[in-house]
């Protein structure tokens, strides 16, 4: 094999055409919302706005007019980050690709390509969406730069816009349970605040079951005009215009995270070091693969994460599974992590625009590379042994959180994350 040379499908504008023309990740709620915005550097600036529902004042027929600023102004800012991923395709595929006078093997391979292609444009979607989601829903983020180094932004989200119930008032059995009175003053405070009303109400399917045999929204229903069968026909409607949050969004999509297991510590082999821990999370589901065994794994339940030791402690879901040291090998075998961009725990209020109609948010795309370019990039690179070419996907930029005193994130249910080092 001499090269990809001479292969139309692995020209890089062929190749640009081909990523940008895929539709993005399915489901990618936050990043779909809001907009993105071309910035001239990686070093990332904006403007925090604090709400407000200002008035102009009379004054008197000829006098100069009063000058107003922008409310509660603030400058951030950060160095955007950046994400790549790449695969290899061998001699065998490219040269499937280049063959002459076989039309089904060249589909076959051009099918391969896009097929590659695809799966790292969704992964590179996971990614800006798994930014947008950290900065709205825990109003920070953290990330790693070059030579390590990690980088966490705090967008100014107001400390009262963060709240966690009581055990009493936990929706998922407190004995003081209210979900009907906590969210109205989540509204109030929301309105009092930032002057704006609850467009979206974001959970998973986990959260939506509890409000749906809440008590309170249970006697109100028997009130109203809605009865047990619309309920369960359309529960977002329903419990959406009962308790008045606009849109509730059921949100599941999972992202994975993986890391290779370097060794196991503790009485039953619970504190297992990674290679890299930097993405995985208190109450994630910890899928564990034993790499010499086909379709071979056990689950485990994050109960803490240690990212300066880079280690993760598990717990079972059944007692009856056994000890990760029991089956698990460092050297050998992965964990893999998959959770939701909202986990069970969480009942996220916000509205995407503030009190003058503006978005709250949007996605600053930086530029890289020697050419400058913005946005999802491929290219290729060829490797001599063995030999093959190498496909990327790359991204760089930083989601900007201009109005953070529009969002309300709300931890209604009991295991929370345990601890976070």
């Amino acid at each position: 094999m001499k090269g990809s040379y001479g292969i139309p499908a692995l020209n890089l504008t062929t190749l640009n055409k081909l990523v940008s023309k895929f539709d993005k990740a399915p489901n990618m709620f936050f990043s779909g919302l809001f907009g993105e915005v071309d910035y001239p550097s990686d070093s990332i600036e904006w403007e925090i706005e604090y709400s407000s529902g200002g008035m102009t004042p009379f004054v008197a027929p000829g006098s100069v007019a009063p000058a107003v600023g922008i409310d509660g102004i603030s400058r951030a800012n950060a160095r955007a980050a950046f994400w790549k991923e790449k695969m290899f395709f061998d001699e065998v595929f490219l040269n499937n690709l280049r063959e002459p006078g076989s039309y089904a093997t060249y589909q076959t391979a051009q099918r391969h390509l896009a097929k590659g292609a695809q799966k790292l444009r969704y992964r590179c979607d996971r990614r800006k969406e798994w930014m947008m989601a950290q900065m709205l829903t825990k109003g920070s983020l953290t990330y790693l730069m070059q030579g390590g180094t990690k980088i966490s932004v705090s967008y100014g989200v107001p400390e009262s816009h963060f709240q966690t119930l009581d055990d009493s008032r936990r929706w998922d059995g407190g004995a003081n349970r209210n979900a009907m009175e906590d969210i109205f003053d989540i509204k109030a405070l929301l309105s009092d605040d930032a002057g704006v009303g609850i467009e979206y109400a974001v959970c998973n399917s986990t959260v939506l079951k509890t409000l749906m045999f809440d008590t309170s929204i249970q006697t109100l229903l028997t009130k109203s005009a809605f009865r047990e069968g619309d309920l369960f026909k359309n529960p977002t409607g329903v419990i959406g215009s009962l308790i008045g949050v606009g849109t509730i969004k059921v949100y599941d999509e999972l992202y994975e995270v993986q890391g290779w297991i370097m060794s196991l510590s503790g009485g039953a082999g619970t504190t297992i070091t990674l290679d890299d821990v930097s993405d995985f999370e208190v109450g994630g589901k910890a899928r564990c693969f034993v790499m010499n065994a086909f379709n071979t794994w056990y689950d485990y339940k994050i109960a803490s994460v240690d990212k300066v030791n880079g280690t993760i402690t598990v717990s079972k879901i059944n007692e009856s599974d056994p000890n990760p040291s029991t089956n698990l090998r460092a050297g050998r075998d992965k964990v893999v992590m998959r959770k939701k961009f909202i986990d069970d725990h969480t009942f996220f209020m916000f509205n995407s625009k503030d009190g003058n109609g503006q978005k709250i948010a949007e996605f600053m795309k930086a530029p890289f590379m020697v050419e400058r370019v913005w946005g999802i990039y491929a290219d290729t690179k060829m490797e001599w042994d063995p030999d093959g070419i190498w496909m990327r996907i790359q991204n760089k930029g930083l989601g900007a959180l201009l109005v953070p005193d529009t969002t309300f994130t709300l931890t209604v249910s009991s295991d929370t994350p345990i601890s976070e080092s």
